[in-house]
């Protein structure tokens, strides 16, 4: 396997052409794709006593990387403007490995108050419990409620661009600067704001993490997740967690991804378009008890979100929720024709699913979250008008 003539690192590509050609690499057939490549194993030299066995590159063992897993990790690395990036099995496992790698027992971390239930779970119960890590939950929107928990112990401050669920904005840049001024990375968990929507790494964060599953995959049909940064904090998460703890992700998933990658610029442009259409129509009928997207003028962090995502969109993902109990917000989504009512987001496909008001993580939420639970909407690829049509059609037949 040889590589491709790299033709993006002197940063003159536009977005649209690095996802084209970012990462790739040709074999001896000059295939114009990365082929897919699923042996676990190569054949060593005739005298392998020199080389390490836990290597970080392909040519040895799948596990310690891949062919198709270095190519989706250049082309992360090109699409973020990182220096180096890790993929792994699933977004959880990359959260996890962020952890498991830069912060030992003893440690402290500062979590924002509204995270993905993962994210909550790790730090509220398993590894405060299992490795005496704490961790403070803080209103990252406030500076000096963050300024006021770091601690002297406090190695990393782990936030979202856009919160899952409520859509909270961070202001990574005035969070970055209270991480480093305490001698702490940021993490950003950018799965709500891929490149080149947003690239946190731009504003001072140390290391992305995303879900590649969601919009950077965008096609629903495969798994993974991926960390970004700096070498030297990317190099250990590759030996410590990929190698040694084994969450290193599939090569037909990675291809997978990849091959979705090349059109995540043209899909974004739908997604936030058509997300901004949806937003305001919801907005305005008085059906509809609350509307949460930053790209609204009543979201608290609509002035963060236009400064710090540059007029490009403000997401493909809102939370809303229809005046009255669950069983209305159920009857609405049953009649839901076009949307699917499915776990996910950044798909193709437009998706839904309601969450009650209940819940240990909830206590932060906004007022409306607590008083009426919230639909979470990732909205799709489908024709804008379409999907007007259909929430319209289903706010009319759930009678409300």
């Amino acid at each position: 396997m040889a590589d491709r003539p790299d033709r993006t690192d002197s940063g003159t590509l536009a977005e649209a052409s690095l996802a084209v050609h970012a990462g790739k690499q040709l074999d001896s057939t000059r295939a114009l794709r990365t082929p897919l490549v699923m042996s676990n194993s190569y054949e060593l030299p005739e005298d392998p006593s020199e080389i390490s066995w836990s290597a970080t590159a392909p040519g040895l063992y799948t596990r310690n990387t891949g062919v198709n897993q270095l190519a989706l990790e250049r082309k992360l690395a090109a699409l973020e403007g990182g220096e180096e990036a890790v993929a792994l099995a699933s977004g959880v496992a990359a959260l996890h490995a962020v952890f498991f790698t830069h912060v030992s027992a003893g440690d402290h971390v500062v979590v924002s108050d509204v995270v993905y239930e993962a994210t909550w779970r790790l730090w509220s119960d398993l590894l405060p419990r299992r490795y005496g890590i704490r961790a403070t939950f803080v209103d990252i929107s406030d500076p000096d409620a963050v300024r006021a928990a770091m601690r002297p112990e406090t190695r990393l401050v782990c936030v979202e661009a856009i919160a899952n669920p409520t859509t909270k904005v961070t202001d990574i840049a005035a969070v970055a600067e209270i991480a480093h001024a305490a001698g702490a990375l940021l993490m950003v968990d950018s799965t709500f704001t891929p490149p080149p929507f947003y690239r946190p790494l731009a504003d001072g964060a140390d290391l992305v993490v995303h879900s590649l599953t969601k919009y950077i995959n965008g096609h629903g049909d495969a798994m993974g997740g991926a960390v970004i940064g700096r070498s030297e904090l990317i190099e250990p998460i590759k030996a410590d967690a990929m190698v040694d703890v084994g969450g290193v992700i599939s090569p037909f998933n990675a291809w997978m991804i990849e091959r979705g990658s090349v059109t995540l610029p043209l899909r974004l442009r739908q997604h936030l378009s058509s997300a901004e259409r949806v937003a305001a129509f919801l907005e305005a009928d008085p059906r509809v008890a609350f509307v949460a997207y930053p790209g609204l003028e009543s979201h608290p962090g609509h002035e963060i979100a236009r400064r710090q995502f540059g007029g490009r969109g403000y997401g493909g993902m809102l939370a809303f929720a229809i005046d009255g109990g669950p069983e209305v917000q159920n009857r609405f989504v049953a009649q839901l024709r076009l949307v699917t009512s499915g776990f996910s987001l950044g798909h193709d496909d437009s998706l839904i699913v309601h969450t009650a008001a209940d819940g240990p993580r909830t206590v932060t939420y906004p007022e409306e979250f607590r008083r009426y639970g919230h639909l979470r909407l990732s909205v799709g690829l489908e024709d804008p008008d379409d999907l007007l049509a259909d929430l319209g059609a289903a706010l009319d037949a759930s009678g409300v």
